[in-house]
């Protein structure tokens, strides 16, 4: 028994080892990403790599540009469209994920997310596309990190040139290219409150450009442009 004991606590002491050290490494990628812009993402590899599966020879579309290079009508459109708040609060919207919490329960299915800006960075950067149960409580330790050390300026910079926004498309600017054949810095209202309602379903609204609940979505957006505040 005394054996048993000893073995179990060395187990558990190497996974809680295994865990801090994973966190640390995440924390130092977050550390060196304040001043140099990541070229990957977690989301960018695993896409990547189930395109490749089809075609080796498949690429990403991505092309890194900074903050001032974005135009604020996308900017503003993201920040109505997934965040409102993201500008006061530290991470996390808690009314925000009281409302998807009461519609979520309500329609008997997920229907709604509360997530903020920085806890989609958080789960685009480092973790799986996979549902874990696991994958929550890490996206929060993520986010509070990103808001430990990086302004909102560069949050959302980083987050404005990684999301997906097709079928191996990520960031404004292969987005803009792509939709558009115009720079990120080009994109009129309309096409930034689009280009902002095809982000919780990006793949699927690549292919089906004219949905009537994209054209809805993109209506609504518009109207709230005004007055989202960026950084």
């Amino acid at each position: 028994m005394k054996k048993f004991r000893y073995w179990s606590w060395r187990i558990l002491l190497a996974l809680f080892t295994l865990v801090v050290l994973y966190q640390v490494w995440i924390f130092a990628h977050i550390l060196w990403w304040v001043k140099f812009n990541p070229s990957t993402s977690s989301f960018m590899e695993d896409r990547l790599e189930v395109m490749q599966d089809k075609n080796p020879d498949a690429e990403l579309q991505h092309k890194w540009v900074p903050y001032e290079k974005i135009s604020n009508n996308l900017k503003r459109a993201l920040i109505a469209a997934e965040d409102a708040k993201f500008v006061d609060h530290e991470g996390f919207d808690w009314e925000g994920i009281q409302k998807a919490y009461e519609k979520n329960l309500k329609k008997g299915k997920i229907v709604a997310g509360g997530s903020t800006i920085s806890q989609q960075l958080a789960k685009n950067l480092f973790l799986s596309t996979k549902r874990t149960p696991w994958r929550k409580g890490e996206e929060a330790i993520i986010t509070l990190m990103l808001e430990a050390v990086m302004d909102k300026r560069r949050i959302f910079e980083i987050y404005l040139n990684v999301i997906e926004w097709g079928n191996g498309v990520f960031g404004a600017e292969a987005a803009a290219r792509h939709y558009y054949r115009t720079s990120a810095a080009g994109l009129s209202a309309e096409q930034a409150a689009k280009l902002a309602a095809m982000v919780p379903n990006p793949r699927y609204y690549d292919k089906h450009r004219e949905a009537g609940g994209l054209l809805r979505k993109t209506g609504i957006i518009l109207a709230r442009m005004n007055y989202a505040e960026i950084p």
